[in-house]
Parts: C-alpha cells; sequence; structure tokens
C-alpha cells in the first residue's frame, strides 16, 4: 500500500509481516520441504526477486509456487490464471483470503510476494525484503547442488549497502516519480532515480557485477527494475529522460543478466505490461496497454564477459524452469528471442 503525503511525495506502506520462516522454526515456522507456498505475480518487480532467488538455489521441490494473475482490484491479487480462477494448492480465489485466515482485521496491503502455510491457509510473511535473504540463509539445507552463493557473509556488509541504495533511489524511485502528486515531488524523484543511474553506470563500467565478481542478491534486485524500465516506468511513470537502452553500460548489464538462465526465462513483459498500464487508473485511466517496446534487443551481444567474473562463482547454472513454471508463450523470453543458443553460451561461460 502507498499513499501522498500532503507535499505530493509518494510514500510505500513498509509495515510487512515479520514472521520468518527458519531453519530452527524460532518464529513458530521451521523451515519444512513441501509445507509452504511461495505465491507471485511475474507481473511484480518484488515478486520477481523471490522467483528469480528461489529459481537460482533450486528450490522448486521444496517451496511451491502459485501465480497470480497481472492485475488486481483494490481487495486483492487474485488466481485468475488457474482453472476456476482457483489456486490449485490453496482453493482460494484471492491471496486476500490467506491474510485473512490469519489476521481477520488485516488492513494493511495484501501483497506478493508472500509465502503461505498451507495446512493452516494462513499468510506466513510478505516481507519481500527478508524472504529472499531467508531464502539464501535459513533454507540453504535444501538449496540444489551447485547452488550460488547469493548473500556471502564476506560480502553481506557491501550487498546490504548498495542494496539501501537502489531501493530508495531505483526500485522504489520509479514509483516516487510515478505516483508523485506534485511537479516539485516528481522532479525531485526523478533527479534522484537518474543521479544513481549514473553511479551505476560509473561503477559497472569496471565491473561485471555490483559487488565482487559474481552475481549476489544485490543484482537480483536491481535487475528486476531494469527489465521493467522501457515496458512501464519510462513512459507510464514519466522516468524519461533516458529509456535503459540508452544507457550503454546499464543496458549491456541489464543484457548480460537477462542471458542468464533463471533471469530472462522468468521475465513475462506481457504480464508486465497489463499490469502497470491496466491497474493504475489515475496514471493512465484509459487502460490502454502499449504495444512496444521491440524485445528482440534483449538477445544482442552484450560484451560483459570481457570484464571477468563468474555468473554462478564455483556453482552451475539451474536446470531449465520445470514446465508448470514456463511463461506462457508470448509472453517471456521467447518473446525476445531468448534461443537455447544463447542459454548455453551463458552456461559454457560459467563453467
Amino acid at each position: 500500500m502507498a499513499y501522498v503525503n500532503p507535499s505530493g511525495e509518494y510514500d510505500r506502506d513498509q509495515r510487512y509481516i515479520p514472521t520468518r520462516i527458519t531453519a530452527d522454526g524460532r518464529d513458530g515456522y521451521p523451515v519444512e520441504p513441501g509445507r509452504y507456498r511461495l505465491i507471485v505475480s511475474r507481473a511484480c518487480p518484488w515478486a520477481n526477486r523471490a522467483i528469480i532467488v528461489r529459481r537460482l538455489l533450486g528450490l522448486e521441490d521444496v517451496l511451491s509456487m502459485g501465480i497470480a494473475g497481472p492485475t488486481h482490484d483494490e481487495r486483492s491479487w487474485t488466481f485468475d490464471l488457474d482453472p476456476g480462477g482457483r489456486d490449485p494448492v490453496l482453493g482460494i480465489e484471492r491471496l486476500q483470503e490467506a491474510y485473512f485466515a490469519r489476521y481477520p482485521d488485516y488492513d494493511k496491503g495484501i501483497t506478493v510476494p508472500a509465502i503461505v502455510d498451507v495446512p493452516t491457509g494462513q499468510v506466513v510473511t510478505n516481507d519481500f525484503a527478508q524472504i529472499t535473504i531467508d531464502l539464501s540463509l535459513e533454507w540453504a539445507r535444501y538449496h540444489r547442488p551447485g547452488a550460488p552463493q547469493l548473500y556471502p557473509p564476506e560480502l553481506r556488509d557491501a550487498i546490504d549497502k548498495i542494496n539501501r541504495l537502489v531501493f530508495a533511489d531505483v526500485n522504489n524511485g520509479v514509483y516516487r516519480a510515478g505516483f508523485a502528486g506534485t511537479q516539485e515531488a516528481y522532479e525531485k524523484a526523478y533527479a534522484r532515480l537518474f543521479a544513481r543511474f549514473d553511479k551505476l553506470s560509473d561503477l559497472l563500467a569496471g565491473q561485471r557485477y555490483l559487488v565482487g565478481d559474481t552475481i549476489t542478491e544485490a543484482d537480483v534486485r536491481l535487475f528486476t527494475t531494469l527489465a521493467r524500465f522501457d515496458a512501464a516506468y519510462h513512459g507510464h511513470f514519466k522516468c524519461n529522460r533516458s529509456k535503459l537502452t540508452e544507457m550503454p553500460v546499464l543496458w549491456a548489464y541489464a543484457r548480460d543478466l537477462f542471458q542468464t538462465p533463471g533471469f530472462g526465462d522468468t521475465i513475462d513483459f506481457v504480464d508486465i505490461k497489463k499490469h502497470y498500464y491496466v491497474v493504475h487508473k489515475d496514471i493512465n485511466p484509459t487502460g490502454i496497454v502499449p504495444a512496444g517496446p521491440d524485445l528482440s534487443n534483449w538477445l544482442t551481444e552484450h560484451g560483459r564477459e570481457k570484464l571477468g567474473g563468474r555468473p554462478f562463482g564455483d556453482g552451475t547454472p539451474p536446470p531449465p524452469p520445470k514446465a508448470a513454471e514456463v511463461v506462457r508463450p508470448g509472453h517471456g523470453p521467447e518473446a525476445a528471442g531468448l534461443t537455447a543458443e544463447a542459454t548455453a553460451a551463458v552456461e559454457a561461460t560459467a563453467r
């Protein structure tokens, strides 16, 4: 949830459910294979983080995933992609039902990602920032062989620092520009966003990834915003100093990740555009979804391997997504021409 304060600035409601699923079960929810269900929407950048991390770590067989549709009303995300409009595991039509099952008077945002306790049907947490960290640390026993270290101890301070900056100025910054209630608030958010983009470009001009020489949690968090930038934020949120394709370093960095197994194959460009342009009636009252942009350029050569680094460190790329979790035909990577050859090339580089 969010609102525009009296000065016209967008304020994100960050009162998330702080309960954690941990190896020792200290919050009452121990890590158990098959017990929980991760609820996402491919349209949402915050949920997309959890989709990527779950896939990179190989947790598909221990943490099932339910996918809500790209649009919602003021009440909740819905499972309109599933037969009968119900999640096949939880049996609910709206994610709201899982929140109310635990908190009947819940008055905060019904957000994704959320993890639901399947036996009780109750939401456990929707703390998106903590969810991905816990998937790396608390679920480690169940990681696939060769899973990368996305939050290694020696890099955590550096990862946390850049995550704070990227969240404030980029991940949330695009929303601060898009939902600003005054010209002054919009221009302030716009300036912060592109100032941070310039600094990130300077950093990434000399190194392949944000922290260290492998993919980390920091790269996952930046990528999900970059993947949506030209499709939604540039036009819909008026973040229009430059398209991503016009920022050479960030564009090459984004393509490098997009062409890495576990990243581009989670992106649903159709759902992304439909969500932003249909749901935000206050910004786009006609609900018209743009036909563009052309996506084929996501597959062009990026040249980032010249900077060195190994995408998965001492680990290995994840296997292809499970059949039930492949992005719908015409919606995702194949819409941008993400070929088997491109995936194979990335995998060869990672070895």
